[in-house]
């Protein structure tokens, strides 16, 4: 384990390498451009290739092909420019590629400003791109929660065969925090995972075990489906699209059930709540700790993985306890709020604080509307 100073954008592509990210493909855009620039620097020293593509389309489309062939791989962009990549990580879930792409948040909406923002949420767990596809989306607060959750991606990616989504805004990428990084997987150890994919990986169907299969006319998951029959020793029959569909609706349930990561602060004995995530979950937890010091019983839920949504916290609170919810974004409108009332069925009042554009929430703003209500 190694303790280091470091900025965000650069802890988060660092610890990319460290879990075997050899392949990163990208384009030039504010707030993230420190992690192609990382890159470029840091993959030929591991023997791993960087890519600027001419676009944000053409990148993607090179993680899907180095993903096919079986190396760890990664894009980050911001906003508008995730946006553009949309397209290509659908058909990358829908051919059950496991691929990380990065998103440090920008204001909008359109191009916006190039100031930290949250107005992506949405985007990220509702409804990315075409065809009804979900990812896992981690969202850190802290860089140490960045370097962490940049390497789990990898390995929840890696899992499921599926997009994973590191959901940042411009704050967690500009800023510098001392970071312990895990270790550096070895070339041995990712040749070993590598080999554990020769029944799937795009290379030309040579040293299959369990022979070819018609990708074109299975697709996506179900081509995962038609190799477990072949290898059975059956004649797999037509399925299509949507048993692929079907097959990912079950992953997708079992996240919600196994794979929801949430902080729950000082909740004990709170009588009332402030919920936040990312870069404003921070400052609204700091935002706790001063009304605590005040005599003021509050708490803080912070989802972590924003997707699944932590749905569970939220249920859990009693309405005979807790006077009532503040929602702290930066966005507006609010978009997590959403989740939160999904999740409390009019049970507790819930309020909105939230600033956009490109304005970072501040504590005492937090406070201001906290002792307002």
């Amino acid at each position: 384990m190694e303790r280091k100073f470091m900025k965000g954008c650069e802890a988060v592509a660092e610890a990319a390498v460290r879990a075997g990210c050899r392949f990163f493909a990208g384009y030039p855009i504010t707030p993230q451009n420190e992690v192609p620039e990382y890159f470029a620097r840091r993959l030929p020293e591991v023997g791993g290739q960087f890519v600027q593509g001419e676009s944000e389309v053409a990148s993607i489309n090179m993680v899907m092909g180095a993903a096919s062939a079986g190396v760890k791989a990664m894009t980050s962009s911001s906003s508008p420019g995730v946006s553009l990549k949309a397209e290509g990580v659908s058909q990358a879930a829908n051919g059950s590629l496991p691929l990380v792409v990065a998103n440090f948040m920008r204001g909008g909406p359109g191009g916006g400003s190039i100031q930290p923002a949250q107005s992506d949420y949405w985007q990220a767990t509702k409804a990315m791109g075409n065809g009804g596809y979900k990812m896992i989306v981690v969202s850190p607060g802290t860089l140490q929660e960045a370097v962490d959750l940049t390497y789990k991606a990898f390995e929840l990616a890696e899992r499921d065969r599926n997009p994973v989504m590191i959901l940042a805004d411009g704050c967690i990428g500009a800023m510098m925090e001392p970071v312990t990084l895990p270790e550096m997987k070895s070339d041995e150890q990712l040749e070993k995972e590598k080999q554990a994919r020769k029944n799937w990986l795009v290379n030309g169907f040579k040293h299959r075990e369990i022979g070819p299969v018609n990708i074109d006319l299975w697709g996506g998951r179900t081509s995962m489906l038609a190799m477990e029959a072949i290898a059975a020793g059956e004649k797999p029959g037509p399925r299509g699209l949507e048993e692929s569909n079907r097959v990912s609706g079950e992953l997708y349930e079992r996240w919600a059930k196994e794979d929801t990561m949430v902080e729950l602060y000082k909740m004990e004995d709170a009588e009332y709540v402030i919920t936040g995530y990312g870069t404003a979950g921070r400052v609204a937890k700091s935002a706790v700790d001063a009304l605590r010091a005040e005599g003021v019983k509050v708490g803080l839920i912070r989802p972590i993985i924003v997707f699944p949504f932590p749905y569970d916290a939220y249920k859990a609170l009693d309405p005979k306890k807790i006077k009532f919810i503040l929602d702290v974004e930066m966005a507006i409108p609010g978009q997590m709020v959403e989740d939160v009332k999904f999740a409390i069925q009019d049970r507790i009042p819930i309020h909105q604080f939230g600033r956009s554009g490109g304005n970072i929430v501040g504590r005492e703003e937090i406070i201001a509307a906290f002792k307002a209500l």
